[in-house]
Formats: structure tokens, sequence, C-alpha cells
């Protein structure tokens, strides 16, 4: 009878606590037990807000009309078309010319300066290679030589050009390496700076972007160095 008495009561001290526990919890704390505040937030679609306008590239490309742009509506005093003044985008020059899809590794930045209704207008802003093109031009035994230089065009827009030069095996050579003594490289260097400004200097913009689209200044600096 002794042993029994003992386990009731181990019983009772053990569900007692529990059970006063979670009364004692609900009646102080009130945000127990109460959903969120506010409810679940409805998942809405971003591009509900957005709408869509034309990038118009110069008219020096073929394609003028080459794809699109959201943006998001104009909300109070968030204009759209301000939003979208000096967006830069970033196209192949084998979308912009039907003719150039071998030179699809060029880069053609443009920057949006204006909006006419629901078209976007561009300008020139820059121009790179691909980064596979870049690794596919660097190789062994041989020297790579880098020049820039700040050049102002005649309608007084400001670049700064960018060139590199790799030298070349020539004809019936048989040994392996065709590296460049460094006083040679500096020569071919000025050269480059040289052209480059000569270059840029004596035309406008649209006359550069020309110029650059069928490489006229790296064949006139081919051929000064060669």
């Amino acid at each position: 009878a002794f042993s029994t008495v003992n386990i009731l009561l181990c019983a009772e001290l053990w569900v007692f606590p529990v059970s006063h526990a979670s009364t004692m919890a609900i009646g102080k704390n009130k945000k127990l037990g109460k959903g969120r505040k506010g409810g679940k937030k409805k998942v809405v679609d971003p591009f509900t807000r957005k709408e869509w306008y034309d990038i118009k590239v110069p008219a020096i490309f073929q394609n003028r009309l080459c794809g699109k742009t959201p943006v998001t509506k104009t909300i109070g005093t968030k204009i759209a078309s301000e939003q979208l003044k000096g967006r830069v985008f970033e196209i192949s020059l084998g979308d912009l010319n039907k003719q150039a899809e071998d030179a699809a590794f060029r880069k053609i930045r443009l920057v949006c300066e204006e909006v006419q209704g629901s078209a976007v207008l561009c300008n020139f802003y820059g121009m790179d290679f691909t980064r596979d093109k870049l690794c596919s031009l660097i190789r062994k035994f041989q020297t790579l030589v880098e020049a820039h230089v700040d050049v102002k065009t005649t309608d007084g827009y400001t670049l700064r050009l960018f060139a590199i030069a790799f030298t070349k095996k020539r004809q019936n050579q048989s040994k392996k390496t065709s590296y460049a003594q460094s006083s040679k490289i500096r020569q071919i260097r000025a050269k480059m700076v040289e052209i480059m400004s000569n270059e840029a200097s004596k035309c406008d913009l649209t006359g550069l972007i020309i110029k650059f689209i069928p490489e006229t200044i790296g064949t006139a600096i081919e051929n000064a160095c060669s």
C-alpha cells in the first residue's frame, strides 16, 4: 500500500505543473495564439506595374528597333521617362547590323538620352569585346601591347580609346617565339596613340563609329607598325 501511494503522488506532481503553466501563459501573454499582424500579404507580380518602351538606336545601324525595356509606370512624382534617361543598353553588333554577323563578339553600349512617346532614343556610349573573344586572342610566345588615349571629336564629345595589339610570326619564320624588344614596344605604343588621336580628332562621333565597325583604325595601326 505504501509503494502505491508514492507512485500516485509522483504521477500528480508530474501532471500538475504542465497544466498550470499552460493556463498561465495564455492568461499573461495576449499575443499568444493570435495570428500574424495584417494577415498574409498578397503576392503581386511586379510586372503588372511596368510598361514597355521600344529601344531606338542611331541611324548608322541597320536595325533601328532592337528590343524593348520595362520601366515602372508613372506614380506620383516618379515619372517613367525620367527613370529611363541615363539607362545603358548593351547590344551585340551582329543584332544591329545584318551584314556584321561575323562581328557578333563586339558589344555596342547605348545610353538613353530622350523619350518620345513609347520610343527610347539612344546614343553611342561605348564599344567593347566579349570576354571569350579577348581570351582567344591572348596566346603564348607573343608580346601583348596595350595603349589608351583621351580624344575629343569635332562635335565636342570626349572619348577614351583603348587598343590592344599582339606580335605575330613572320612568313617562313622557324623560331618558335615572336617576342618584341622593350624599345620596339614603346615605339609601337607611341604609334598606336598617334594614329588613334589623329583618326578621332578629325571627325565627329558618327564618323568615328563608322570607323570602329570595319576596323579602319586597327588596320591603319597594323600597316604602320608592320
